[in-house]
């Protein structure tokens, strides 16, 4: 869903071969080309509270590799998107949301991939720590069909299988973190200069391989969330995090917000990848740093402004998190 944003923004392409669908995308500060021939364009995105780069390589004809960077909570767009473009997404840091045609809410984590078509979609992409990179594979199956890679000629295989093995009924395929995954993307983001046209080359058509050996029967599917579920939960999280000396327990939460605590449990951790305990620990200990380079409090203080009336647990928290003692870290991260 990221991918077309930035593809067809009011822009003529330079190919027609390669395009795929023509939308608007909203929020466009800025395309830079790279090269004279197309091969290399990056976008930079407005968000409404952070800023998002995507550089697009046209590896093939009809099959586009995407750098995302988003340093924002979402990143909006609107568009009419074609059934017949399958788009790959994987998550290499951060967590990735969207909303399904079907009113569900999926979520990918570190190292997850998901294959959609491209008109299952919802007009926003949210990033729930507010950071997310990844690549994205992007796929007109008419015009790869049309030219296809070289080793899927050899092989015999048809592209235009995959949108109905992966994304048949509208569905969306996710395949949890695994090492096949990682050995594929994670070689992607190393890729000299000099090198990266036939490396890409090679490496979608790896996935391509990778993915024609996939068995979708064998693979668990994701937990999809309802939209009410996900809303409810994004109420609760602001909540938490809106002051930090506040620590409502999950049953408070679970009856003042209506919601089962079980699936308020299982949602966060969906939603933002870790149990609301771990997850509010971790976020109290990142403001603790942020006031420990920004203020002159004293230990004490910042420990009491996060939550902790007790300096020593804040203490270990601390270094459980970040490895290192808060006097430490400050004297570190001091600016004078």
């Amino acid at each position: 869903m990221l991918a077309e944003q930035i593809k067809n923004n009011g822009i003529v392409e330079r190919d027609a071969m390669n395009k795929t669908v023509t939308k608007n995308a909203k929020g466009l500060s800025a395309v830079i080309p790279k090269d004279n021939d197309g091969y290399c364009t990056v976008y930079k995105m407005d968000c409404a509270d952070g800023l998002g780069l995507m550089t697009v390589y046209q590896v093939y004809p009809g099959i586009q590799l995407i750098y995302n960077d988003f340093e924002a909570a979402s990143c909006d767009w609107r568009g009419n998107l074609d059934k017949n473009i399958l788009e790959i997404n994987h998550c290499r840091e951060g967590r990735e949301g969207s909303t399904l045609l079907s009113g569900s809410c999926l979520y990918l984590g570190e190292g997850d991939l998901s294959i959609h078509t491209m008109d299952n979609c919802s007009p926003e992409m949210s990033f729930p720590l507010k950071h997310y990179r990844g690549i994205s594979v992007v796929i007109n199956l008419k015009n790869a069909a049309e030219n296809p890679p070289e080793i899927l000629s050899e092989s015999g295989i048809d592209i235009l299988e995959f949108k109905e093995k992966f994304c048949a009924d509208g569905s969306c395929f996710v395949m949890r973190a695994k090492d096949e995954i990682e050995h594929i993307f994670s070689e992607l983001y190393s890729v000299p200069d000099c090198l990266q046209k036939p490396y890409f080359k090679l490496k979608v058509q790896e996935l391509l391989l990778f993915l024609c050996m996939v068995d979708v029967s064998k693979e668990k599917q994701r937990e999809q969330y309802t939209s009410p579920q996900v809303e409810i939960v994004k109420e609760i999280h602001k909540k938490l995090i809106s002051n930090l000396q506040v620590r409502p327990t999950i049953e408070a939460l679970s009856k003042d917000y209506l919601i089962n605590t079980a699936t308020l449990k299982d949602t966060f951790k969906g939603i933002y990848g870790k149990p609301i305990g771990a997850y509010m620990k971790e976020y109290r200990m990142k403001q603790a740093a942020v006031l420990l380079r920004q203020t002159q409090a004293s230990i004490a203080e910042v420990a009491n402004q996060v939550g902790y009336e007790n300096q020593s647990k804040f203490s270990a928290a601390f270094r459980d998190i970040l490895k290192i003692a808060p006097a430490e870290y400050r004297k570190q991260n001091s600016s004078d």
